[in-house]
């Protein structure tokens, strides 16, 4: 079997990779092994430092790190570049703070001596999407790295220049060799790796079929495991919004990254009062949108990651239309184009039942429903298997401050687009997964939390 790594605006085969049999994974997992052995036992410090180094090598690649994701999975490249910096960022926040997230916590039982002391788990399998191809990765290996684990990446199979080339920022980091350890392999090669008793647990960032799947395999040989899954967040837009402000920030939740993300805005729920205002003013902005290269600075959309999510995307819109759902805008693949381009689109009279509705949608594509009320827009908004993000709308802030208690997410924004930030936890309830990653939560995910407790005399 081989990894393709493919430039989704052309469909141009760029390289490819042969996938690693059972003696080679076997080979690098013992390797991870043996550097895990060393990289424990330095001082967080020094941990800090090679991150430190991590955040300057990023720096000074910045834009070849970000054309490199712009031609590998289509990010248009002011994007890509903005996902360097946000690499960048988390390196230097856990070398800054993770010494202090994880010193011991002492606890006063008496005369003696108690406290908690965090400890490294082991190697960590990280088992990575393609749509942030170096933010996913850095998200959750800046922590794991900072409390000393090990760390194997299973990058998603159409990025593996990503994969290799974030190896490589941590080898000349000076992090000891195989401590950061990219695998050539398939999906298939997942359930070898975690069976491996040198393996302590798993993160996994992607779908919720792919989430089942890892976190069965988990609970069979019983590691620990994160889960980081799909999401249909929604975007809910009271009677007091600014319009005008609220639809450009909408078009920004949705298309960003060419409307593949987890905690893009999915589903629009507007209170009727204001709903054809708003959707004027929504679907004016998208079709001002810029489709093209997504090289050239001035591209808002570029090419969806692979030729088979260009069809799935195809798929619900056109399910959905035949349930009655309103094509406003676009609402088909851009016509006689090499790459995997989906025009904008914007559908309205959105209903239970459609696939634009239950599922997770990840292309350009935006889906509108009318709202009587509140109530009827807290319980359109919970009616969704997912639970990773949501915002709300509106100039009242103490009435956005009574939605929050509402709304059934592991994150709700008033009058902001969702967005993970390293000092806050990021992370979902209900299909979209359970565990958090950044912050002090996601540094503790993958630790011993050791009670510790001394005698003073007999």
């Amino acid at each position: 079997m081989a990894l393709y790594s493919i430039d989704p605006s052309t469909g141009e085969t760029l390289k490819v990779f042969m996938e690693w049999d059972a003696k080679k994974i076997q080979e690098q997992v013992k390797k991870s092994s043996h550097a895990f052995d060393r990289w424990k036992n330095l001082q967080c410090s020094d941990r800090g430092k090679i991150l430190r180094n991590a955040s300057r090598i990023l720096k000074k690649n910045k834009q070849a790190y970000a054309r490199l994701i712009t031609t590998e999975m289509g990010k248009p490249v002011i994007q890509a570049q903005t996902e360097i910096d946000k690499c960048i960022w988390v390196c230097e926040y856990y070398a800054e703070h993770g010494e202090k997230l994880l010193e011991n916590e002492y606890i006063h039982t008496g005369e003696n001596t108690s406290y908690i002391r965090c400890s490294p788990l082991g190697i960590v399998l990280a088992v990575m999407p393609w749509n942030f191809p170096f933010w996913q990765v850095f998200r959750c290996a800046a922590p794991i790295l900072m409390a000393g684990n090990g760390f194997l990446l299973k990058h998603a199979s159409n990025v593996p220049q990503c994969a290799r080339a974030i190896e490589e920022v941590f080898r000349n980091a000076g992090a000891p060799s195989h401590t950061f350890q990219t695998l050539l392999i398939g999906s298939k090669s997942v359930r070898r790796v975690l069976a491996d008793n040198r393996v302590a647990a798993v993160t996994v960032t992607g779908s919720d079929t792919t989430g089942r799947c890892i976190a069965g395999l988990a609970g069979t040989y019983l590691k620990k495991v994160v889960l980081e899954l799909g999401g249909s967040d929604p975007f809910i837009v009271l009677d007091d919004a600014d319009i005008e402000y609220t639809a450009k920030q909408a078009v920004k939740a949705r298309m960003i990254n060419t409307g593949q993300s987890c905690i893009a805005a999915k589903r629009f729920i507007i209170h009727q009062k204001i709903f054809q205002e708003f959707t004027d003013c929504f679907t004016e902005k998208v079709t001002e949108l810029s489709i093209g290269d997504p090289h050239q600075r001035s591209t808002d959309i570029g090419p969806l990651a692979r030729k088979d999510l260009l069809r799935k995307i195809d798929a619900q819109v056109k399910a959905s239309v035949r349930k009655g759902a309103c094509v406003l805008v676009g609402g088909k693949p851009v016509q006689n184009t090499p790459g995997y381009y989906y025009l904008p689109t914007v559908l309205s009279n959105i209903r239970s039942g459609m696939p634009l509705y239950s599922e997770e949608t990840f292309g350009p594509v935006a889906a509108l429903m009318k709202v009587r009320d509140e109530k009827e827009a807290i319980r359109r908004a919970n009616d969704t298997a997912y639970g990773l993000g949501s915002s709300i709308w509106t100039r009242d802030v103490e009435k956005g401050k009574q939605f929050i208690k509402e709304i059934q997410a592991g994150c709700v924004f008033v009058n902001e687009i969702v967005h993970s930030d390293p000092r806050l936890p990021f992370g979902g309830i209900k299909h979209s997964g359970f565990g958090r990653e950044l912050s002090w939560y996601g540094i503790k995910e993958f630790v011993n939390i050791q009670t510790i407790y001394m005698k003073k005399h007999w």
